[in-house]
């Protein structure tokens, strides 16, 4: 059984309200409109900003009760997995070396 999804109701403004929202804008110092070059020079941003510490993408598999642990620890699990793994890399290429 599908469930139908109520999608917010969206009031748009009346041509009044819109005006007294525009005119109480422009009446801000702080909230002045862009200007036509200021919009030509914006450029939309996608993504995250790259990171100096570029990491991999790659499929792996663990055991349940790893991830169920890691997942249990809250937001972010993926980090705190990578800190231990990184934290064995090095205690591990100290013993090689």
């Amino acid at each position: 059984m599908s469930k139908v999804s109520k999608k917010p109701t969206i009031l748009m403004p009346t041509a009044a309200e819109d005006k007294a929202i525009t005119a109480a804008a422009r009446s801000d110092p702080d909230a002045q409109p862009l200007t036509p070059k200021q919009l030509k020079a914006m450029v939309p941003l996608r993504g995250r900003p790259k990171s100096e510490n570029k990491k991999l993408l790659v499929s792996v598999r663990y055991s349940p009760e790893v991830v169920a642990y890691f997942k249990s620890t809250g937001e972010g699990w993926q980090s705190r997995m990578d800190i231990v793994l990184r934290q064995y890399v090095a205690r591990h290429s100290r013993m090689l070396e």
